[in-house]
């Protein structure tokens, strides 16, 4: 089929390569020249403008777009609102916030436009392994843009899970769960990296669990693979920054009286890692010190003995 790609970061263009190479013809469009010019290299008919991008499509057209969520996400669908005609569909693959889907939906519907939200998990590996896809809209929505949907992702791997805003919702659940995992992972390891009288080899033991163990999975090989001799990973500082889909599934979780603990520490433990020197900590040593009479480390090394109690 023929479709149009708005957005050409590293999702954005390791889709269009996959479409192409599934024998899709793609109008590709990003703000940067520089990556026009790169998926053209790869088979894309380059457009400098959504304008221009909506012109090279033959009705009924189909534009995927995939650019960060909020505002640009926003603008995009509404300019693409006023550029397209009844019959043609629109997809937002971005990590939109599912609340936004049912009201994008009836706008777009007013001028007779589909929507399709498309949650899409696979990250840089994509282009080679398949985009895992949770869609949701209409029947006839998906169906327009249904060739897309199978040539992206793996045997398997996509699936329309309900109406507008349940793929979106489906794929913030999805990466709150991702948080959890990732969060277990980095607790054990370190568990292990402090048991000095073993010299554990954690590259061995993340090598060896992705085999036969009940805690294999993808997220486990990247492990591996971070940990390997020469990965650079002892230069990584533990500052680890959170893109919203988990702030978003927790909020849901407290919103529907569903308690999700592992999700939810996960969650603050990513707040923890950008405060080495968080007000929080520096007034629990005070406490401890006030009434049992704890040492307060002033510098890097410093502390003096300490009292009784917690």
């Amino acid at each position: 089929m023929q479709i149009g790609m708005v957005g050409l970061g590293k999702m954005g263009a390791n889709m269009t390569e996959r479409l192409i190479g599934k024998g899709h013809d793609v109008v590709a469009f990003d703000l940067s020249a520089d990556a026009r010019d790169a998926v053209a290299a790869k088979g894309a008919h380059p457009a400098a403008t959504l304008a221009d991008l909506v012109a090279a499509l033959d009705p009924p057209r189909a534009v995927w777009v995939m650019v960060p969520s909020g505002d640009p996400t926003t603008q995009t669908i509404e300019t693409l609102r006023g550029l397209l005609a009844a019959g043609d569909v629109v997809v937002d693959g971005g990590n939109s916030n599912y609340q936004e889907a049912a009201p994008t939906e009836a706008a777009l519907a007013a001028s007779g436009i589909g929507y399709v939200d498309a949650g899409t998990s696979g990250g840089v590996w994509g282009l080679a392994n398949g985009y895992c896809l949770m869609v949701g809209g209409t029947q006839e929505s998906v169906a327009k843009v249904e060739p897309a949907l199978l040539a992206l992702a793996p045997e398997g791997g996509y699936a329309h899970v309900g109406p507008a805003g349940a793929g979106h919702f489906v794929k913030m659940v999805h990466n709150g769960i991702e948080y959890g995992m990732m969060q277990a992972y980095a607790e054990g390891f370190e568990l292990m990296s402090e048991a000095h009288e073993f010299s554990l080899d954690l590259h061995q033991i993340a090598s060896i669990w992705r085999y036969g163990s009940v805690v294999r999975s993808w997220l486990l090989e990247l492990a591996e693979r971070a940990l390997a001799p020469g990965s650079g990973f002892e230069s990584i500082e533990g500052y680890v920054v959170d893109s919203g889909e988990g702030r978003w599934t927790v909020q849901e979780a407290v919103d529907r009286g569903v308690p999700a603990p592992v999700i939810t520490a996960s969650l603050y433990q990513r707040f923890a890692s950008r405060r080495p020197d968080a007000f929080g900590n520096r007034l629990l040593a005070a406490l401890r010190n006030q009434f049992g009479g704890h040492a307060v480390v002033t510098e890097p090394g410093g502390g003096t003995g300490g009292g009784g109690g917690g």
